[in-house]
């Protein structure tokens, strides 16, 4: 093992690929040589380092100073000052309150334990953070023992719905079935949302050790990861794990001769919303077009090629192999009462750190803005959230203090949904926002359901006229009437969640809309 004084890590995302973070990375490596410190100092590629709108960074141990907006100008002078000098170049270092904080969110989490911190394209460094010895244990035990465990550790699904996971195994693993599938749903159109993105860029190895748990626990022998087309870092990381993991013997045929085979292949997704939506997932999956099923039968019984089939998001998968290691008991002490567990959020909008962040389950709205997100920007004063995608609900001022987990939010009408808290201050315009909401169902809606086709397009029509000064009063209310006949009669969630948006934002900040119809 060869030891270094420092290390770098270098964040490798979508994001930074496109600004040029390659370049950087070369022109640090020639500085390095040039003074001869390539011996001493080890740069790493590793995922995202959590936070954005920061250009290209870079982390360096063990002082844990986090450089930010690096060009290709300052390589020199960050070599020549820190790694040579021991002098910090300050003016490049993340704000130091932040950076603390951003720390310290290392501290608790499950899902992104291993996120900017080791080598995602590395197998052997995965292995070395006890990567895989959840796998080993799995299948050393009964599938039905996996199943219980993961009902005991309380975990639900992180998709939205809130569904109880070894619940949902449950009705799939005692099925009798020549073939059954497990399928990720990583297709993430959800506005707002990269939470999975990152997850899956930043540590590809734990989803595929937490899918083939899974596909053990239920029996399913093929598994597939339908992931948005975008992705392309993503695809490409899971691509090259699966190979990693075929050439270590951790899936293919008679696993460590245990008898059970498992195959997991990567199904790209054309880019429509609805196909968030699990039965117009698999029929896309299919190579149909993505439109909802009629529910019963479930997938559960009848899914893919009408086969038992469970379905999963990423960041719920991705619990699954800390659960199994280190039990359920252990998972139960991670947030609230009949909420166990950290919850992932991407924080965006008016804060100073749009990013990443893990926090336990039930953790207030405040603390995720002030603590995680550095608070409102440029001294402003909060107005709302959109909590939860587009999908979710407008929380104004007096629901700062509500805690973020399942039980606590619905006594709001409020979801967790996707985990995307967009922050708005003073200045945002509520009907704006709204506006551009229900024009986002409108272009996405399937067609399949006259409720949601028709009632989006007049729910547009609305807004825009009251986004134009041409509105009326009683508009409002006809709004929320149509949200709820939608919310009663559409097919499948993407008409029936517009309830959401609308409602809370009417209700919340009827004030602005009454003044905007005013003028």
């Amino acid at each position: 093992m060869k030891f270094y004084r420092s290390h770098i890590l270098i964040g490798i995302d979508d994001e930074s690929l496109k600004a040029g973070v390659k370049r950087i990375e070369n022109a640090l490596r020639n500085e390095l040589e040039k003074y001869e410190l390539a011996d001493e100092i080890n740069i790493m590629e590793t995922g995202a380092l959590g936070y954005f709108g920061t250009g290209i960074s870079m982390l360096v141990y063990p002082e844990q100073i986090t450089y930010v907006n690096i060009s290709e100008e300052d390589i020199k002078e960050i070599v020549q000052e820190h790694f040579l000098k021991g002098r910090v170049v300050n003016r490049l270092v993340l704000e130091e309150k932040i950076t603390g904080m951003y720390d310290y969110n290392y501290k608790g989490r499950i899902v992104l334990s291993n996120s900017g911190l080791i080598d995602p394209e590395d197998i052997d460094e995965y292995l070395g953070t006890g990567g895989y010895e959840a796998w080993e244990k799995a299948l050393a035990i009964n599938p039905s023992e996996i199943v219980e465990i993961v009902k005991k550790s309380g975990l639900r699904g992180r998709g939205g719905a809130g569904f109880p996971t070894g619940l949902k195994w449950s009705f799939t693993a005692p099925l009798e079935a020549d073939q059954k599938y497990l399928v990720i749903n990583a297709d993430e159109g959800e506005p707002g949302t990269f939470k999975d993105r990152l997850i899956m860029e930043g540590d590809p190895h734990k989803l595929l050790e937490g899918i083939m748990i899974s596909a053990y626990a239920i029996g399913a022998t093929k598994a597939y990861i339908y992931i948005r087309g975008e992705y392309k870092l993503c695809i490409s990381r899971l691509k090259k794990a699966i190979e990693q993991a075929k050439k270590y013997g951790l899936i293919g045929e008679n696993i460590f001769g245990s008898g059970f085979d498992l195959d997991i292949k990567i199904k790209i997704g054309a880019g429509a919303y609805v196909c968030g939506e699990e039965t117009a997932l698999i029929e896309s999956m299919e190579g149909n077009r993505g439109t909802p099923r009629a529910k019963p039968p479930f997938p559960g019984v009848e899914g893919a090629w009408k086969k038992p089939t469970v379905v999963n998001n990423v960041e719920t998968i991705t619990n699954v192999p800390a659960i199994l290691q280190n039990g359920a008991d252990w998972y139960l002490h991670f947030g609230v009462e009949n909420c166990s567990g950290t919850k992932v959020y991407t924080v965006m909008g008016d804060v100073k750190l749009p990013g990443l962040c893990e926090v336990d389950m039930g953790t207030t709205l405040r603390t995720i803005i002030n603590q995680y997100g550095g608070g409102v920007k440029e001294g402003k004063k909060f107005k709302a959230a959109l909590v939860g995608g587009a999908a979710g609900v407008f929380l104004p001022n007096k629901l700062l203090d509500v805690k973020m987990d399942y039980n606590n939010l619905k006594e709001y009408s409020a979801v967790l949904g996707s985990g995307a808290i967009l922050v708005m201050n003073e200045t945002a315009d509520i009907i704006d926002m709204l506006w551009s909401v229900i024009r986002f169902f409108r272009h996405e809606s399937c067609g399949k359901c006259s409720p949601c086709a028709n009632g989006n397009e007049v729910l547009f029509k609305l807004i825009d006229n009251i986004r134009k000064g041409e509105g009326k009063k009683e508009d409002l209310d006809k709004m929320i009437h149509i949200a709820e006949m939608m919310n009663l009669s559409c097919f499948c969630a993407l008409g029936q969640s517009l309830l959401m948006p609308v409602k809370s934002a009417i209700d919340n900040f009827r004030d602005d809309f009454l003044e905007k119809i005013k003028k």
